[in-house]
């Protein structure tokens, strides 16, 4: 598959993650009449329904990364070049941005509107590290034992960890920049995105040295 098809493949798909996570959001909250775990339920529930299609869809064009992170740990491996994964990476966050504007307007918001929902503080960095560990952590094992159930695995994983997690389990760090842009139910100040970028990358990096070790095949003694 050539580039430009890859580079296609990450920007809608990312556009069609981005419009499911935070028009689901602006839905659940708009149906919920105040009952926030309505409304994540439904957040969750989009979201995962949607990663399941996603990423089977798009997995044998781009490899269905659709996140920074999971693009770099695989470049630090090896399966991508550094080229090509500055590509992914721009067609990554422009595909974001595009499907935050689309989501805002389908519900009649502004194209863009600068977030004023805080998430602050250790809790949430702690959360954004656990739960980007645990997205690498899924792919890295279904890769390795259950391939054809990637996309479950990873759609299963995200709807979990938006309950069990703070910060609702962003794990994604061009997700984090374009969800400042909207100040609805999915929305995050853009003073707390670098908090949890960092937590992202470090939680990255740390499931890749884990996981190279862990799935390291052995050489059995002659």
């Amino acid at each position: 598959m050539n580039l430009s098809r890859k580079l296609a493949a990450e920007f809608l798909g990312t556009t069609f993650l981005l419009s499911i996570v935070v028009g689901s959001g602006i839905m659940g909250e708009k149906l919920a009449n105040g009952n926030a775990a309505l409304a994540l339920l439904a957040n969750s529930i989009a979201t995962g329904a949607g990663l399941v299609f996603l990423i089977y869809g798009f997995a044998d064009i781009s490899g269905a990364h659709f996140n920074p992170v999971v693009t770099l740990t695989e470049s630090f491996r090896g399966n991508i070049s550094l080229k090509e994964s500055a590509a992914y990476l721009s067609a990554q966050i422009s595909g974001a941005f595009f499907g935050v504007a689309i989501a805002n307007l389908m519900f009649e918001l502004p194209i863009f509107f600068a977030s004023a929902k805080l998430r602050q503080g250790s809790a949430q960095f702690l959360s954004e590290f656990t739960a980007t560990f645990g997205l690498i952590a899924v792919i890295r094992l279904g890769v390795k034992f259950r391939p054809n159930f990637v996309a479950v695995l990873v759609a299963c994983y995200i709807t979990a960890a938006y309950w069990f997690t703070s910060s609702t389990s962003f794990a994604n760090p061009a997700v984090t920049l374009a969800r400042s842009f909207s100040d609805t139910f999915a929305g995050i100040n853009l003073r707390n995105v670098p908090l949890f970028i960092s937590a992202q990358f470090l939680g990255a990096f740390a499931a890749t040295v884990f996981f190279e070790w862990l799935l390291r095949e052995e050489k059995e003694d002659v």
